[in-house]
């Protein structure tokens, strides 16, 4: 599969003044494979996995001298490491946050050595380390985009066109709604595509959704507390539910108070199982400037984990995605967020807001406020083909500096009345300049 992050780790690779990479992102989302692919392209590839091989932490618990931990990593892998020559990957690196410290010798004491750290669960030991400030490169890494979809099932040729912003004739508008059905019927997680690639089995996709919704549980008792357990299992089985919505600890079903489900969902954000998008007021930029930190969504990391974890049937997008756009609109919503994330610029965490009015009988809301080439943007998802604009109107009205709104819609393109409409297909003709280049790559 072409990945994104496939261009940028050969941009890092190639890289003059290069410093040690940082992967971040959820488990199973691709990393380590992009990792092993790019070590093809090396004389020798040398991967330490700290969860597989854990005794391996104690050559990073003795002192962070690069030369005699590059010697002690040689003699437990039996492969010779040679700065230039060599890539090493050190995966899983949260099992020792030392690891991460010593990255910050690499770049300083062997800066030709190309060395990358992963991990899906490295927010929890940066807490514990921090990182070298200035002395690491950092990469976001998420599940696959749609456009890496299309890729990935022998549809690249619409990637390039996709990219043009020129309406498609209808034949072929028609045949990018059914394949964004397929998508939001699997979602991006690279085992569940495969398992569609392989079977074009919907069943046997839903079991690789099972695989990887019980492997992330299985991971709560590697960074949660024994008596927080229950409390996390309960508020992961029913986060789902408020996609859409903004979120009130309120309305979890069970005997849990905002003191014990509030830590739940700071557990699974640095997991990066779930992302919140937060309110703002969108006066100006940047828009965390005017964020209110008690209201806020959830977005799930994938649209296609989040129908598992609801029961949602997904032969129906297969059957009727016109028809389940309409009917799965908070899906759909969730699908434009998840892109939005995707390509924003991998070289930071990316955050996502929302704005919201409430007076009197005017009621408005816009589902992102998005930060474009240093402009905001006022973001709607209408999953159907014909919705009000009222909403995204009125912010263009109390929002002067805002010149123009974006809807994403079932339909082709529109210019009108400062609304521009776009296919549902088409959100990455919003992507970061860091990802244009990247895009183009998949074709």
């Amino acid at each position: 599969m072409k990945r994104l992050i496939d261009w940028h780790l050969n941009a890092w690779k190639s890289t003059e003044k290069r410093k040690p990479l940082l992967l971040k992102g959820a488990r199973q989302i691709g990393k380590t494979y992009a990792v092993r692919q790019l070590g093809k392209q090396f004389e020798s590839f040398v991967e330490v996995n700290f969860e597989l091989i854990p005794e391996a932490k104690t050559i990073f618990m003795k002192n962070l001298e690069p030369k005699r931990i590059l010697w002690e990593l040689s003699l437990l892998t039996n492969k010779a490491i040679i700065p230039g020559k060599s890539l090493l990957f050190l995966d899983e690196v949260q099992v020792e946050p030392q690891i991460i410290l010593a990255l910050r010798y690499f770049y300083e004491l062997m800066p030709e050595l190309h060395v990358i750290a992963a991990g899906s669960l490295l927010e929890f030991a940066i807490e514990q380390v921090g990182v070298p400030v200035g002395r690491i490169t950092m990469l976001y890494v998420y599940p696959l985009s749609f456009m890496e979809f299309l890729a990935a099932t022998d549809n690249s040729q619409f990637v390039g066109a996709i990219l043009t912003k020129q309406p498609f004739s209808e034949i072929l508008h028609n045949k990018l709604l059914d394949l964004l059905g397929q998508y939001l019927a699997i979602g991006g997680m690279p085992a569940v595509i495969q398992a569609w690639n392989d079977t074009k089995d919907p069943k046997l996709s839903c079991e690789a959704q099972n695989d990887l919704v019980e492997s992330y549980r299985l991971d709560f008792s590697k960074y949660a507390k024994k008596h927080q357990l229950p409390c996390l299992n309960i508020f992961f089985d029913q986060i789902c539910h408020f996609i859409g919505s903004q979120f009130k600890y309120s309305e979890i079903h069970g005997d849990y108070k905002k003191r014990e489900l509030a830590p739940c969902l700071e557990l699974l954000h640095k997991a990066n199982i779930i992302y919140p998008v937060r309110h703002t007021a969108g006066n100006g930029l940047p828009l965390g400037a005017e964020v209110n930190l008690n209201r806020f969504k959830i977005l799930m990391l994938d649209v296609g984990i989040a129908q598992n974890l609801l029961g949602l049937d997904l032969v129906a997008w297969f059957l009727n995605p016109d028809k389940e756009l309409i009917n799965r609109g908070p899906i759909v919503e969730a699908f434009v967020g998840q892109e939005l994330l995707t390509y924003s610029s991998p070289k930071s965490k990316k955050d996502l807001f929302f704005w919201k009015r409430e007076s009197s009988g005017a009621q408005s809301e816009i589902d992102y406020l998005y930060d474009y080439q240093h402009t905001i943007v006022p973001v709607e998802v209408k999953s159907g083909h014909g919705s009000s604009l009222r909403s995204l109107h009125q912010f263009l009205l109390e929002h002067k500096k805002c010149n123009v709104g974006i809807r994403f819609w079932a339909e082709n393109y529109l210019m009108f009345n400062q609304v521009d409409s776009r296919p549902l297909y088409a959100v990455a003709t919003l992507a970061h300049p860091d990802q244009i280049e990247a895009l183009q790559h998949l074709v």
